[in-house]
């Protein structure tokens, strides 16, 4: 069974109207590095059409420049907030427009699942996650603001999900996918802090 050609460089987005985060990251997913990161910011008083072609041109200005082999967005949840919930869900649109017009295939991630890959934990908070990516991608500061780092998240879980499914497909059937299952509980099960030392971005005494 082939996997298909590995997944080298992936971009991120954590879509919003208000802020929309843009990340790149490149592989490999033992060892990923960013290469770009954007907020692209866009006011509430300015025409809906003119912000969604905002964050249309941001996403594809990234695509054209650095040629990622997939886009990852977070997935659009729902939400009390009916009008915040739909500006998300435009910003989305307008980004998969991006991705459709250079010919790019689109993978959705919920947040628990971007925070189960990063962190090690799906309950993770943003404090976490940020310090996650910051140590994986070996960067001097925390990405800010949120939106950001939450895009380099998406980005990294895209890699590092790649970087399973090739694994899986080349591993002998006895090796059943139950079996990836329980490992990956029990990675999460010992937390964050345990994620850092499992990849030695931290120390065992936890520095």
């Amino acid at each position: 069974m082939s996997a298909g050609p590995p997944i080298t460089t992936v971009l991120g987005v954590d879509p919003g109207l208000t802020r929309c985060g843009i990340g790149v990251v490149v592989g490999p997913a033992s060892r990923p590095s960013a290469v770009h990161h954007e907020c692209v910011r866009t006011s509430p008083d300015t025409p809906l059409e003119e912000r969604l072609l905002a964050v249309h041109d941001a996403v594809l200005g990234a695509i054209e420049q650095h040629r990622p082999d997939a886009v990852a967005v977070e997935r659009v949840l729902f939400s009390s907030n009916v009008r915040s919930a739909m500006a998300t869900g435009q910003a989305a649109g307008v980004a998969l427009l991006a991705a459709a017009r250079a010919g790019l295939a689109v993978t959705f991630y919920s947040p628990n699942e971007v925070k189960e890959t990063v962190t090690g934990d799906g309950s993770a908070d943003k404090t976490a996650v940020g310090l996650l990516v910051a140590a994986q991608l070996r960067l001097d500061e925390v990405p800010q603001p949120a939106d950001v780092a939450d895009a380099l998240a998406v980005a990294i879980t895209h890699l590092a999900r790649s970087r399973l499914a090739s694994a899986i497909a080349g591993t002998p059937a006895a090796a059943t996918l139950a079996d990836a299952q329980r490992a990956s509980g029990r990675s999460q099960r010992r937390g964050w802090e345990a994620h850092l030392v499992e990849r030695g971005l931290m120390g065992r005494g936890g520095a």
